[in-house]
């Protein structure tokens, strides 16, 4: 098996498009919805274009979810015993099954929401992070940065499907989120530990993190801020427990993305209704 695997022979079949980012970011329409006055970027609810913007933001993460899977199976496997410490490549095993997780939940959290794979766009910058030649740096940009940054959005899914009426899109997000967490502890733990007497390759690994970071947020990524369960993760055990004992999801298999999408609205719509009849048709779903 090749080492070192180039972004551009990821596996992908058809239902995967493929984008660069600076093609994104240089598209005109981009420039026509800068222009705009569209008010607070906050995914809220009661806008208009919120389950538009909620399906497309499932789909990205997902996206983020498999390249990560992707660049921490890399890094499992790219180094040898002597390039980097076992118990590094053991923390990349245990999050390449987090990841696998987290694919497998995104997955049917997307359908859940009315979308599938392929309906947007991929960009591959996560995955690149990870193919730096010194697993320090694959550490700092993926981990401490992009997965820093991955925390903001897991909080936004959850507070969207708590303010929605969505408990499965909020219990699931919330356990994904304090994977997130432990990631993001993995990369400043081995930043300190592998430049413990070395403060030139940290400064190198920092540089090369605040390269992957959008210049307004860069920051420094505090896992001890981050946040984490306040009961250990009880709560959250709970939820998984109330989950598996509920089925899996709405139900209605084989339905179109259409009425997956108009089941989604119905329960941003249930917000209006009174306090007793939204918990009645939370409870039946």
């Amino acid at each position: 098996m090749k080492k070192i695997l180039p972004v551009e022979e990821l596996a992908r079949d058809s239902r995967f498009v493929r984008v660069q980012i600076q093609d994104a970011m240089l598209d005109p329409r981009q420039m026509k919805v800068a222009e705009r006055n569209t008010g607070s970027a906050k995914l809220e609810p009661e806008r208009p274009a919120a389950p538009d913007r909620a399906r497309q933001l499932m789909h990205g993460i997902f996206m983020g979810e498999l390249q990560a899977l992707e660049g921490a199976g890399r890094t499992t496997f790219d180094f040898d015993d002597e390039d980097v410490p076992f118990q590094l490549k053991l923390d990349m095993a245990r999050q390449s099954w987090d990841e696998s997780r987290h694919c497998e939940i995104s997955v049917k959290l997307a359908e859940h929401m009315g979308t599938e794979i392929g309906e947007f766009s991929e960009a591959t910058f996560l995955y690149e992070a990870a193919c730096a030649e010194d697993a320090l740096l694959r550490l700092t940009g993926v981990n401490r940065a992009l997965e820093g940054l991955a925390i903001d959005v897991f909080n936004t899914m959850k507070l969207f499907g708590d303010h929605s009426g969505d408990p499965v899109l909020a219990a699931c997000e919330d356990w994904m989120l304090a994977d997130e967490v432990t990631h993001v502890k993995m990369g400043s733990d081995w930043l300190r530990r592998l430049t413990e007497n070395d403060p030139e390759r940290r400064e190198k690994a920092l540089e090369f993190q605040r390269g992957w970071v959008p210049r307004r947020d860069r920051r420094e990524p505090d896992p001890t801020r981050a946040q984490v369960p306040r009961d250990g993760g009880l709560q959250q055990r709970r939820d998984r427990r109330a989950l598996r004992g509920n089925g899996r999801g709405s139900g209605g298999g084989g339905s179109s993305g259409h009425r997956r999408a108009a089941r989604f609205l119905a329960w941003r719509a249930s917000r209006s209704r009174p306090s007793s009849s939204r918990s009645s048709s939370t409870t039946q779903a």
